[in-house]
């Protein structure tokens, strides 16, 4: 891994303090650590693939398994993310990341990080080897863009890569392994790159201060105001669109609300460090994740 404090993959630890050390005692460390772990999406996708798994099939003890497996993965990419991020965040200010406020050291968030990755490889294989291996290479490709390509062209890659591994997981894992329909695993994946967009958005000025120059903040402001609701309305298309048979009544209801809630999350938050547009595209992927829980068996 590289050591130069300039590489994306730097994971030192960052400190205000002499020391080096940040002086935070165990019982202060881990609501800072909590923080450090992006806790509302590890939260919301490990809640949605869980409740994925019980409709696809997985018994109560196999729903359990992938759920762990799940937030493992989302631990140790969030405390990635952070760890990788320390010397950005500090420089530009931000004050919801503990490592920037001098909180928590690089080096901690780091270890939790490399402690939950090695975690998410006994909890993956619970559910199977090939289930694993789909796992594991969603969870590789979260690492893969917070050390290298989130600075590039590619940076949706990791974000589609990642989310459409997660019905692949759970399909694999059943007691009979299936590859899941392709509809689904091509929400998944526009889900993720909407995802990718959304997350961006609040912080593309400090990106570009900082030389993180992946496609949205190529891409600007202005346009991801705009494409970001597309992808995601784009997911929910596919998802109503997919199953066999028509759509219904409740599918259409659904495609306007997830539609409107779009719109209205990036139409409405032009502004630096909003977090509307995230949240809601957390509410759309649920939207889309409750279409593939009303399609249940019909998801392999």
């Amino acid at each position: 891994m590289p050591s130069s404090p300039s590489s994306p993959g730097y994971l030192a630890p960052v400190s205000h303090h002499p020391s080096g050390v940040v002086p935070c005692t165990p019982p202060r460390r881990l609501p800072a650590l909590l923080r450090c772990c992006h806790p509302e999406p590890a939260l919301a996708v490990t809640v949605f693939v869980t409740a994925l798994a019980v409709a696809a099939g997985h018994g109560v003890a196999g729903a359990a398994a992938v759920g762990a497996a799940v937030l493992a993965g989302q631990l140790s990419v969030g405390w990635c993310n952070d760890a990788a991020d320390a010397l950005r965040d500090t420089v530009c200010g931000r004050p919801d990341k503990p490592v920037a406020e001098g909180r928590l050291s690089a080096r901690a968030v780091a270890t939790a990080a490399r402690t939950a990755l090695v975690l998410c490889v006994p909890l993956s294989l619970l559910s199977g080897a090939g289930a694993a291996a789909a796992h594991l290479t969603g969870v590789a490709a979260g690492w893969g863009y917070n050390l290298r390509l989130k600075r590039t062209p590619l940076s949706p890659l990791p974000y589609a890569v990642g989310f459409a591994s997660l019905p692949v997981f759970v399909t694999l894992g059943l007691p009979r392994p299936v590859w899941p329909a392709w509809w689904v695993v091509a929400t998944g994946a526009l889900l993720g790159v909407g995802a990718h967009l959304v997350n961006v958005l609040p912080d593309i000025e400090d990106d570009l201060a900082t030389d993180v120059r992946g496609l949205p903040q190529r891409l600007g402001r202005t346009v991801c105001r705009w494409l970001a609701p597309l992808v995601m309305l784009a997911a929910v298309g596919v998802v109503v669109a997919g199953p066999p048979g028509r759509a219904g009544a409740g599918g259409l209801c659904l495609a306007v609300v997830a539609g409107a809630v779009a719109v209205a999350g990036t139409a409405t938050a032009a502004g630096r460090g909003s977090r509307r547009p995230f949240r809601a595209a957390m509410l759309v992927a649920g939207l889309a994740v409750a279409r593939l829980l009303w399609s249940g068996a019909e998801l392999v």
